[in-house]
C-alpha cells in the first residue's frame, strides 16, 4: 500500500518494490506535481490519481499493461500523456475531465479504449495506429480528430459523435 506523505508536495518517487497502484492510492492529493512510476509497476487501478489537480507531469513505464477505470480523471493540470506499447487496455473515464489536457499519444498495442476515457479534454487531434483498436462510444469529445489506421483493415462501422463533418479513409 502506497500512502503519500502527509505535508509533503511537488514529486513522488514510487519504490520499486511496488508492483501495481492500487485504487485511490494517490486520489484527492492535490500537492502532487509529477509523479516516477518503476518499471516494476504493471497496472494503475481503479482511480489511483483521480482528482489529484495539480498533476502536471505523468511517465507511464512499458511495464503497465493497463490504465484503470478515472485513473486520471480530474487531473486538471495534466497537458500531455504518452500511452506505451505495453499498454492493451484504457479504462473507462481514465482521462476525463483532464480540462488541460491537450496531446496523448496512443501505442500500437492499445486494443481498446473505453467509453468517456477522454471526455472533457482539449484535445482536438488523437492517432490511433492499431486499425483494429475497439473505441467505444463517446470514447472522446465530439470535436477531436481521430486519425486512425483504417486503411489496412476494413472500416465497416464508425460513428464518433455528431459533429462529424469529414472522414477521410
Amino acid at each position: 500500500l502506497i500512502a503519500f506523505p502527509e505535508g509533503k508536495s511537488g514529486h513522488y518517487t514510487i519504490p520499486d518494490s511496488v508492483t501495481s497502484i492500487g485504487r485511490e492510492a494517490f486520489a484527492l492529493v492535490n500537492s502532487l506535481t509529477s509523479v516516477t512510476i518503476p518499471d516494476s509497476v504493471t497496472s494503475i487501478g481503479r482511480e489511483a490519481f483521480a482528482g489529484a489537480t495539480s498533476l502536471t507531469n505523468i511517465n507511464i513505464p512499458d511495464s503497465v499493461t493497463s490504465i484503470g477505470i478515472e485513473a486520471f480523471f480530474e487531473c486538471s493540470s495534466l497537458t500531455s500523456v504518452i500511452i506505451p506499447d505495453s499498454v492493451t487496455s484504457i479504462g473507462s473515464g481514465a482521462f476525463a475531465s483532464c480540462s488541460s489536457l491537450t496531446s496523448v499519444t496512443i501505442s500500437n498495442s492499445v486494443t481498446s479504449i473505453d467509453e468517456f476515457t477522454f471526455g472533457g479534454t482539449k484535445l482536438t487531434e488523437v492517432t490511433i495506429p492499431n486499425p483494429n483498436a475497439v473505441i467505444a462510444d463517446n470514447a472522446f469529445d465530439s470535436s477531436v480528430t481521430i486519425n486512425a489506421a483504417f486503411y489496412s483493415a476494413p472500416l465497416t462501422y464508425l460513428v464518433e459523435g455528431n459533429s462529424v463533418t469529414i472522414i477521410d479513409c
